[in-house]
C-alpha cells in the first residue's frame, strides 16, 4: 500500500493536500539505477467523497499507472478484478474500493457510484466498482480507493507530467537507511521545471505508529524466549536434583567401588542431556506440526481490527530455528552441570549408615 521510500513534493510534507511534482522518464531512470531499488512507480492522490442515495463517505483517490505492482492488492482482493490502470489516454472510470467502504455504502462489484471533488469548482465523476479489497489495516481500508493515474491527475487539474510522487520498493528492506541516503543524494533540494522541490521520505517516517507497534512485538518475542528458557532450565535443574537425591544409594555404591566424582557427574549429566534432547525432539514435532497446520489452514484467528491480520501468521526461518534449538540445548546443558556437583557432597559411609 506504500513504497519503502517515497519521493514527494517538499510542500506535501507540511500540508494535508497532495502537491504536484514533475515526474519524467529521466527521473524514473535515475531512481531505478540506484543500488537496491527493485521497482519504481508513480502515483497521484485526490481527496473526494463517494455518495449514494443513502450514505456518503470521504475517500482518498489513489491514481496508479500501468507500472503499478498489483501483487499486494491482488493478494487481498475479496471480489472483482484489478483493472489495467493507465497514466495517459481515456479515463477508465473504474475504481477498486475496500470492503469497509463497500459495506458502508452498500456497494458490490459492478455498482455505479458518483464521486464529488471540491476545489475552485466542484467536479463530479461517475465510477464503476471493478474490485473490492481488504487489507485489515484500518488507516487504509477506511479511505483508499484505487483508480487510474490519468483520472486523478485530471481531477487535480495538473499537467501531463505531474504526479503526487514516486514510490520506490527495495530489494533488501534491511538496507532502508543506506538506500534512502542514496535517494537523497539524487533528489533532495533539487527543483523540477515548475519550481517545485523534491524530497525523499521513508516508510518509517510516513507511518511511525505502525513500526513502533511492530517494534513492541519484537520486544515481546525476546521476553517470551527468555522466560521460556528460564522456566525450562529451572524445571530440568529441579528434575535432575530429584534424580540425584533418589539415587544416593546408587552413588554411594559406585563411590565405594572406586568411581570418582567426575565420573558420576558425567553419568548424571549424560542422563540429563538425553532427557533434554528427548523433550526438545517432542517439542519440535508438536511445535512444527501446529505451525504447519496454522500456515496452511489459518486455524487460530485474530481480531483483524487490532492485529491487521485475521489469522496468526507463520513463517519458517530455518536458520534461526536451528540456532534456537542449539542455543536452548547448550544453555540447558550448561546449567545442568550445577546440580551434578551435589554428587561430591554424598559420602558412602554416611549413606550406608543411614540405610
Amino acid at each position: 500500500m506504500g513504497g519503502d521510500i517515497e519521493v514527494l513534493n517538499y510542500e506535501s510534507l507540511r500540508s494535508v493536500d497532495s502537491m504536484p511534482v514533475e515526474v519524467d522518464s529521466t527521473l524514473l531512470h535515475r531512481l531505478s539505477a540506484i543500488p537496491n531499488i527493485g521497482h519504481v512507480q508513480r502515483f497521484c492522490s485526490k481527496a473526494g467523497m463517494l455518495k449514494t442515495d443513502k450514505a456518503f463517505k470521504a475517500v482518498l483517490m489513489r491514481g496508479v499507472a500501468e507500472e503499478y505492482d498489483t501483487t499486494f492488492i491482488t493478494a487481498h482482493l475479496v471480489s472483482g478484478y484489478i483493472p489495467q490502470f493507465t497514466a495517459e489516454g481515456k479515463e477508465t472510470n473504474l475504481i477498486v474500493v475496500s470492503q469497509q467502504i463497500a459495506s458502508d455504502l452498500q456497494l458490490s462489484t459492478g455498482s455505479r457510484i458518483y464521486a464529488y471533488f471540491f476545489a475552485e469548482k466542484p467536479k463530479i465523476r461517475r465510477f464503476t466498482v471493478a474490485g473490492i479489497y481488504q487489507t485489515y489495516i484500518k488507516d487504509f481500508d477506511q479511505s483508499i480507493v484505487f483508480t487510474d493515474l490519468c483520472t486523478a491527475r485530471n481531477l487535480n487539474s495538473w499537467e501531463h507530467n505531474q504526479c503526487s510522487g514516486i514510490e520506490l520498493y527495495l530489494n533488501d528492506f534491511s538496507r532502508l537507511q543506506e538506500t534512502d541516503a542514496d535517494v537523497i543524494q539524487v533528489v533532495n533540494r533539487t527543483h523540477d521545471s515548475y519550481g517545485q522541490t523534491y524530497a525523499a521520505v521513508t516508510i518509517h517516517e510516513l507511518y511511525p505508529s505502525i513500526f513502533q507497534w511492530l517494534s513492541l512485538l519484537d520486544t515481546n518475542v525476546w521476553v517470551i524466549l527468555i522466560l521460556m528458557t528460564a522456566l525450562g532450565v529451572f524445571t530440568m535443574t529441579s528434575g535432575l536434583l530429584i534424580i540425584i537425591l533418589e539415587r544416593t544409594g546408587f552413588i554411594a555404591v559406585l563411590k565405594s567401588q572406586g568411581a570418582t566424582n567426575g565420573q558420576l557427574q558425567r553419568i548424571f549429566l549424560h542422563l540429563a542431556m538425553m532427557l533434554v534432547g528427548k523433550g526438545m525432539l517432542y517439542g519440535n514435532i508438536i511445535g512444527f506440526g501446529l505451525a504447519f497446520v496454522q500456515h496452511y489452514t489459518g486455524l487460530f484467528t485474530l481480531d483483524a481490527a487490532t492485529y491487521y491480520v485475521n489469522a496468526v501468521p507463520v513463517e519458517f526461518p530455518w536458520m534461526l530455528l536451528i540456532l534456537l534449538n542449539i542455543a536452548t540445548f547448550a544453555i540447558s546443558t550448561l546449567m545442568l552441570t550445577i546440580p551434578t556437583y551435589l554428587v561430591s557432597r554424598i559420602h558412602p559411609a554416611e549413606v550406608m549408615r543411614f540405610e
